[in-house]
């Protein structure tokens, strides 16, 4: 039987916000040294220290928002130290991240830099965990203020005369674990005093993000819209798929068996539950949806690489990321009346990657595909859309077989995103798509797929998982007939003649 969905081209649910497309950097592994920064003397190719071969990959994304420092290095990262001459700068131990020393070479100056080279947003996270409410607020001065100051006087000695725009501000990070292992009480009151000092100066007017909850931590998102709704832009929530069990056995990244696929694809859906959950508390104090839900942490999480350092977080990414990514993007299109913005952990090096290096080599990986490919719906109009799936079946337990989201581009082209979850079927799909002026339709396609659940690329075969173009469907009029691979994710566009 064929999986049926139903695309009305005429009902808007919402606009997909950029955003939702988001990344994360943080001091941790080989993200930000040997990933982003070079350095300037090196004999990688760079630009003022930052590799040219990763600003050009991630430019192709339109990578519209970067978060940094952290992840729990943010809650230990004091800013001064990362500003100045590079070789007068204090070096700490990274005590989350493997125990390596930290020369902060890559500070504000050098992030900020990146984000312009990039044309994204900064999304800057401040230190609650082990900072003081005037440490934060000297660096939103030194950053954004444009006048006579101590902190803007610093950042024009520094080598920067005008300020940064910057919008996105986290006051904190996990402060119910690494970020302090707080109550939500207590940390409501201190996210009530930090953001009273996260201030606006001219015309940078700062979006202020508080620390949410991990996972299903319900009460603590109910204790942070009562007692400060009314002071916060958006908050966080963190949500990471691990198959295992436990944190201490995730499952590995590949070599994986079929009970470990379909974990995978399952944890992820839960996304859309957690979702659904915790809007409903947020809805109780916004209404209107004026806050915004940011998943600032997400993507898969494995066991370490062979021989790697366990606190570097290295892992290989395969078609199964692939899959969570796209029907990840897939729930929080659904959900972009309340989620505003997604960083998938992390941009390089580190977990679900978009991107792997080693010396001067650079891979993308499945996932950066995906990113790739779906970013036409960046900034597109959601459109409603139901689907009639079959069920993908294993062990006595079943799933959605297909995930799709549909919209609409401002030149009207429609996009639809299409994931066959099993490994081992391929599926049938029915395409009714209603509402359209004209009843012709010019359809292409684009594909990612593989021959086996655990094929990668890697620096010796780069291109053993890479997009190729579809045409495994027929049209009659306004009705798309499509099979979809095994572990496929499938981009349609349709253009109305």
């Amino acid at each position: 039987m064929a999986n049926r969905v139903t695309i009305n081209a005429d009902l808007a649910a919402g606009t997909i916000n950029r955003n939702i497309y988001g990344h994360f950097s943080e001091h941790l592994g080989r993200c930000i040294y040997e990933g982003i920064w070079v350095g300037e003397d090196s004999p990688i190719p760079n630009t003022n220290g930052i590799r040219n071969d990763i600003v050009a990959a991630l430019k192709q994304l339109k990578i519209p928002v970067l978060r940094w420092p952290g992840g729990c290095f943010a809650d230990e990262y004091h800013w001064k130290d990362g500003i100045g001459p590079r070789e007068a700068r204090k070096r700490m131990i990274n005590t989350h991240w493997g125990g390596v020393v930290e020369n902060n070479h890559f500070g504000t100056h050098e992030f900020l830099m990146l984000c312009e080279m990039l044309e994204c947003e900064p999304y800057i996270s401040g230190n609650v965990g082990s900072g003081t409410v005037q440490e934060m607020s000297e660096w939103v001065e030194y950053m954004t203020f444009d006048g006579v100051s101590p902190m803007a006087e610093l950042r024009q000695e520094n080598g920067r005369e005008k300020p940064w725009n910057v919008k996105y501000f986290g006051v904190g990070n996990e402060n119910w674990g690494c970020g302090g292992n707080m109550r939500p009480e207590y940390y409501a009151d201190l996210y009530r005093r930090y953001q009273t000092y996260v201030r606006n100066y001219g015309e940078n007017k700062i979006h202020k993000i508080a620390c949410g909850p991990n996972v299903d931590d319900y009460r603590w998102m109910e204790v942070l819209m009562r007692e400060a709704h009314g002071m916060m832009d958006s908050i966080s929530l963190h949500y990471y798929t691990i198959p295992g069990e436990t944190w201490h056995e995730k499952g590995a990244a590949t070599g994986f068996n079929e009970d470990e696929w379909y974990s995978t694809l399952k944890k992820a859906l839960t996304m859309d539950e957690l979702i659904e959950r915790h809007s409903t508390i947020m809805d109780r104090y916004d209404p209107s949806k004026r806050i915004g839900l940011i998943v600032d942490e997400w993507g898969t999480w494995f066991d370490v690489e062979p021989g790697t350092n366990p606190g570097f977080l290295y892992q290989q990414n395969t078609i199964r990321d692939a899959l969570v990514a796209g029907v990840t993007l897939n729930i929080f299109h659904d959900h972009c009346d309340r989620v505003q913005m997604a960083n998938i952990a992390q941009v390089i090096n580190v977990l679900q990657s978009v991107i792997l290096t080693e010396g001067e080599k650079m891979v993308l990986t499945p996932t950066y595909h995906v990113f790739d490919m779906y970013k036409v719906h960046q900034d597109a109009t959601l459109l409603t859309t139901s689907i009639d799936s079959q069920d993908y079946a294993h062990n006595e337990q079943k799933i959605p077989q297909v995930s799709v989201s549909a919209s609409k581009d401002a030149e009207g082209r429609i996009h639809v995103s299409l994931c066959n979850l099993d490994n081992q079927s391929g599926a049938d799909v029915e395409i009714d798509l209603r509402g359209l002026a004209s009843a012709g339709l010019k359809v292409t396609g684009t594909e990612l797929t593989a021959s086996i659940k655990d094929a990668h690329n890697t620096f010796e075969q780069p291109d053993a998982v890479v997009p190729t173009a579809y045409q495994a469907f027929t049209v009659n009029g306004t009705t798309i007939s499509a099979k979809l691979s095994p572990m496929s994710v499938t981009v349609l566009e349709l253009i109305s003649e």
